[in-house]
């Protein structure tokens, strides 16, 4: 409850409120990208807590061999103010977070991370607080500290897998002179969004186009104006039999330093990602997704990138939430990019993983990853990482 009293002071609201909250019940732990998710007619007041670790060794090739352990504790926040102070269609949204700042990468010699809970830095920080207002039945807008992943670019399919270009891909999780506004660094954002149909929604949201600091990555930083401009993103999700599309435009209104010397505009994406079940047959299904995505060749390291995976549910006798996925991640170098730095045309990396929920609230997930050609470096060996997740969750209901 110390911890509870902690999030919630941070919020604003007195930490005596904490004791209120009423028993703890266990729930499916989830990574950063579902933290917090209401459920309707849980109550007005939702708190979430979920450690997440990774202990990861590589055991062949790569920079060296290590094995690290990086860790991360989401503390998350829901306060429906409609029903708790009368605010009609308001929701208020603060979510906190520990994270040990080691880096798997550094001995792996990856670009793309083989643990999406790899962060720059150790760090105690508040990661999201925003109010979302319903402005009618189909309409809605966000606005605050806010992490573009938890609704753009992403797909259940997906949100299985370790690595972290599974999360949000990396033509644009890459981009900007410090990423867009996703985990480990957000920034202030509004976002709206609008369901014109069954299945369909169109979201559109305006980013703090440099989100944190990067000479402090500990910090929450909030910063304005310095020539920093915006991150526009536009998203359209459309239904299919069994799935889903989602096409995606983003753009930066600032000026990036080229790879040749110049500076100047234009640095945009595209991405087209999808999801479908494949089979389903009682308890048994199989989900596949695929993801295709665009960056300026002038500004990012990788303008060409597509992923592609699926996942097995319910194969298993006795065990129907246990979960086995495959997929590879294809990131492609710009030729401005290779020409700079003397670099190879790609980095590949496969994963294999498989996800046992022991408990309603304890899950294992060992994982397997081939990383060929890490950051399309020549001088680094094709590496192999072996790892396992650990992660518990609490939801905690007024």
């Amino acid at each position: 409850m110390i911890l509870a009293g902690l999030l919630l002071a941070g919020a604003g609201l007195p930490a005596a409120e904490a004791a209120s909250v009423g028993p703890i019940t266990p729930v499916r732990p989830h990574s950063h990208i579902h933290a917090g998710q209401q459920t309707p007619g849980e109550g007005p007041i939702v708190f979430d807590l979920t450690y997440s670790s990774d202990t990861m060794g590589v055991v062949s090739g790569g920079v060296k061999r290590r094995v690290r352990y990086l860790d991360n504790l989401d503390l998350v926040l829901e306060v429906d103010l409609e029903d708790l102070v009368g605010w009609q269609g308001a929701e208020m949204h603060v979510y906190g977070l520990y994270n040990n700042g080691r880096s798997m990468s550094q001995v792996v010699g990856d670009a793309q991370m083989v643990s999406e809970i790899e962060a720059n830095g150790r760090a105690v920080k508040l990661y999201e607080a925003w109010i979302d207002q319903m402005l009618a039945p189909n309409l809605s807008l966000r606005a605050g500290i806010y992490d573009l992943n938890s609704e753009f670019d992403v797909l259940e399919t997906a949100t299985l897998f370790v690595g972290g270009a599974h999360g949000m891909g990396s033509d644009i999780g890459m981009s900007g002179r410090n990423g867009p506004s996703i985990f480990p660094a957000t920034g202030l954002a509004a976002r709206a969004l609008y369901r014109p149909a069954k299945g369909w929604t169109i979201r559109a949201a305006i980013l703090d186009g440099m989100p944190g600091n990067p000479e402090h990555p500990s910090r929450t930083s909030i910063r304005l104006g310095g020539g920093e401009g915006a991150l526009l993103i536009g998203e359209v999700e459309a239904p299919i039999a069994d799935g889903r599309l989602l096409l995606g435009h983003w753009r930066y209104t600032s000026s990036f330093d080229r790879f040749e010397g110049t500076h100047g505009g234009g640095n945009a994406g595209y991405y087209l990602r999808g999801e479908k079940t494949l089979i389903e047959d009682g308890d048994r299904r199989v989900d596949g997704f695929f993801r295709l995505g665009t960056a300026a060749k002038h500004y990012n390291m990788f303008d060409r990138f597509v992923s592609a995976g699926f996942k097995l549910g319910g194969w298993i006798d006795g065990r129907p939430e246990d979960e086995i996925g495959f997929a590879m991640i294809g990131a492609f170098t710009s030729p401005e990019y290779r020409r700079a730095n003397d670099a190879g045309r790609s980095e590949i990396v496969a994963e294999a993983t498989y996800r046992a929920p022991l408990t309603p609230w304890l899950t294992i997930q060992p994982d397997l990853q081939y990383v060929r050609n890490p950051s399309a470096d020549p001088s680094i060996d094709d590496a192999w990482v072996i790892g396992l997740r650990v992660e518990m969750a609490f939801r905690l209901i007024d």
